[in-house]
């Protein structure tokens, strides 16, 4: 299936945009340019994302529930409301001890000359 945009113009509560779904990781794209991608995400209390080195810097924001992010093993425990910034180029895991949802902003500008 297609990762659709949401509709433009359009006013929204992210937090009602996408449901929880038993023992799964979801993913929507609010949007996604060659320069960057805004997603929201839910995931089941258990799930997880696997291991990655991103060549962009992720701004994560939960908007519901609590996150578990590990940033080059450094556990981080965020919070409804509050953001926290993956670095580019280091490993990150995002878990989900309890349930939860998140808004994941990437920018891709600023690194076209750097290698990986």
């Amino acid at each position: 299936m297609k990762n659709q945009e949401l509709e433009k113009s359009f006013k929204l509560n992210l937090v009602d945009t996408i449901d929880y779904v038993p023992k799964s990781v979801i993913m929507k794209a609010i949007l996604k340019k060659k320069t960057g991608t805004v997603t929201i995400l839910s995931f089941d209390s258990g799930e997880a994302l696997p291991s990655k080195i991103s060549p962009f810097d992720n701004l994560i924001q939960v908007i519901d529930g609590e996150a578990e992010i590990i940033i080059n093993e450094e556990s981080n425990t965020i919070e409804t409301g509050h953001v926290i910034i993956i670095p580019a180029h280091t490993r990150n895991v995002v878990k989900a001890n309890k349930r939860f949802k998140m808004m994941s902003i990437i920018i891709k500008s600023g690194y076209e000359d750097v290698s990986i």
